[in-house]
């Protein structure tokens, strides 16, 4: 099955611009053929305000987000794999969703799903599919 954040994307998007509220992005800056300010990202992270008063020529798809903007007054052209973002909510009350960091896929992966093929594996896992079960006592650890 294909991803579904880019329909979920796509879905906030509409909800929140429909509720007269300001769509914000979440974007992994370093996420490779991420195309945006790296001046304007701050830990790796960029917000974006994607309102349709702020950007130019939105284009959503299932493979990225990309559009015009504008940052300390220059025109940028900003690209957006799917999986590079992180969150998408309303500026005015944080209602949207935070997505789990998705790891580039590799290029045997590409390969793999361009032509609609599992890449090999060594069958199914040992055990019925069931993770093995750790011996000994459960214990807790407080992080601080």
């Amino acid at each position: 099955m294909n991803s579904s954040r880019p329909y979920l994307v796509r879905a906030l998007y509409e909800w929140i611009v429909d509720n007269d509220c300001t769509p914000h992005m979440l974007v992994n800056a370093e996420y490779p053929a991420v195309q945006v300010p790296q001046g304007f990202a701050s830990d790796g992270q960029i917000v974006l305000n994607i309102s349709p008063s702020a950007v130019r020529s939105l284009h959503m798809d299932n493979e990225a987000v990309s559009f015009e903007g504008r940052f300390g007054g220059v025109a940028h052209s900003l690209y957006v794999p799917i999986s590079a973002i992180l969150g998408i909510y309303a500026r005015e009350n944080g209602q949207g969703m935070v997505f789990e960091l998705e790891p580039p896929l590799s290029d045997d992966e590409d390969e793999f799903e361009d032509e609609g093929v599992e890449p090999d594996d060594d069958g199914p896992p040992e055990g019925g599919g069931q993770p093995p079960r750790p011996s000994g006592r459960p214990s807790l650890k407080v992080v601080k």
